[in-house]
């Protein structure tokens, strides 16, 4: 089962994601993609970390979710990556931008369906405000909101948060 959780800043989607793996009641794998560039994503950081259960393993991988994700992969168990904004930010962010974005971007697409673990998939949706001025902030809404149509099209489950709501897009209505 791939579950893609999308929303706003602060809408309830992280939230949500861990509530569901939890209720899963199987082993839980986190992989967090958030690296500590300044003193505020540090506090972000550290908030998401004081939420979680202390049981669940915690893997951070910034750049190669999908190796990650093979690596990780095991029947019976929940893995759950957030967020894949902050996945794609790092990817711009690297030298060669484009090439490893579009690789590992294609990657994970490839290994998501081929996977025996529950995923939950953790994205900010990006395309609901005015279009960004900059050059490296428009591509990375397109690029984000390519990979959440591609995503959308092969996850069992989409759900969109607002306020702490979620609206089931695609999927089971439980």
């Amino acid at each position: 089962m791939i579950q893609l959780i999308l929303g706003g800043a602060r809408s309830g989607k992280s939230r949500l994601a861990e509530r569901t793996a939890q209720q899963a009641n199987k082993s839980v794998t986190y992989i967090a993609t958030a690296q500590a560039w300044d003193d505020e994503m540090a506090e972000r950081i550290a908030h998401h970390q004081a939420q979680r259960p202390s049981t669940w393993r915690v893997v951070e991988e910034p750049l190669q979710l999908a190796a990650c994700l093979q690596t990780l992969d095991q029947a019976g168990q929940v893995i759950l990556v957030d967020c894949l904004t902050l996945w794609m930010s790092n990817l711009l962010m690297q030298d060669e931008q484009t090439q490893c974005q579009v690789v590992e971007c294609q990657k994970l697409l490839d290994v998501l369906p081929t996977l025996k673990s529950d995923i939950i998939l953790v994205s900010n949706e990006t395309g609901l405000g005015v279009v960004p001025m900059g050059q490296i902030s428009r591509k990375f809404v397109d690029e984000t909101g390519r990979l959440h149509q591609q995503l959308g099209q092969i996850a069992d489950k989409v759900v969109f948060c607002v306020a702490g709501f979620p609206m089931i897009l695609k999927g089971d209505k439980e």
